[in-house]
């Protein structure tokens, strides 16, 4: 199998979509790996199977209508592998086996097959101590945009999910590329306060635009960066309200074609009428109350 990602919105050709079957029972609130399940959890409408398969079914017919090949994780029994995005990531013609939560190693498992069609060469396991997720790893022309939570109680802190010797084991890999590092807000009980990852703050869309939640970040100096990178007037930032509902975490087919969540009215409206993009929409609000959305739903393996 051919890998090959070197942006956020190249044509998709191959992706691996999460698996909405056979996701457990509701975890309790002590077992929750994120805030916005805590919240779900704490008052009673964390979404049930049936509401799952249908959004992640809405989502599948999608990239199907646009002719990607759309693989899936071998199912697990019990066991939620919803967010692919967690499991690992591709970065030019190299996927990086994720070190998750020990609690969902289940979920890598499930990648074998997978695994099996991608020359071992291209296959990098990270060591023990570096920790690093997919969905704090943006790519954008020769960045890569990583989120990570570089303070001593990283440890003690659930929704950090990518450490400081992450920063290092990518620049090893990728010397050619220029890693920006920047440290997200984090609460494990509550979503209007903390970022789980990158995608939930910023996201690029089109050729040079992006979505930005200014407040996601410790320091309002790495929001000002983006948009520095960007301009301006490629940016569309989205209020505390609209990062609650992940607007950020959306995802692209093309440079021209992105998919959103069907309740974005404000970022639909931006993305067709001031952006001239095709906008597919699909409800997803119930998935949303899992701490993802529908970037976290995929695993690109090929654009072109």
């Amino acid at each position: 199998m051919k890998l090959h990602i070197t942006s956020e919105t190249g044509r998709l050709r191959t992706v691996v979509l999460g698996w909405p079957y056979s996701p457990g029972r509701t975890p309790s609130l002590e077992e929750t790996f994120d805030s916005k399940s805590y919240e779900s959890v704490l008052h009673g409408v964390y979404p049930e199977e049936e509401d799952i398969i249908r959004e992640m079914s809405a989502f599948e017919k999608i990239l199907k209508k646009y002719d990607v090949d759309v693989l899936r994780p071998s199912p697990v029994p019990n066991c939620n592998q919803v967010f692919s995005r967690d499991v690992g990531f591709v970065i030019d013609d190299k996927i990086i086996v994720s070190n998750i939560i020990p609690d969902r190693q289940e979920e890598i498992d499930a990648y074998e097959d997978i695994y099996r069609q991608i020359h071992y060469k291209q296959i990098y396991n990270l060591p023990e101590a570096v920790h690093v997720e997919g969905g704090d790893v943006i790519l954008y022309k020769d960045f890569i945009f990583l989120g990570q939570y570089n303070f001593p109680d990283y440890s003690q802190v659930k929704t950090a999910r990518t450490n400081r010797l992450a920063v290092d084991y990518l620049k090893m890999i990728f010397p050619e590329r220029t890693i920006l590092p920047l440290n997200l807000l984090k609460s494990d009980t509550d979503p209007y306060e903390g970022i789980l990852h990158l995608d939930c703050t910023f996201m690029p869309v089109g050729r040079d635009k992006a979505i930005i939640y200014r407040r996601g970040f410790m320091n309002p100096r790495d929001a000002q960066h983006l948009i520095d990178i960007f301009g301006q007037e490629n940016v569309f930032e989205i209020t505390t309200e609209e990062m609650y509902a992940m607007n950020s975490n959306v995802f692209s087919i093309s440079e021209d074609v992105v998919v959103v969540e069907e309740h974005f009215y404000r970022l639909i409206r931006h993305l067709r009428d001031k952006w001239g993009m095709t906008v597919e929409t699909v409800p997803y609000r119930e998935i949303s109350k899992m701490g993802g959305l529908l970037r976290c739903s995929t695993l690109p393996l090929r654009r072109d």
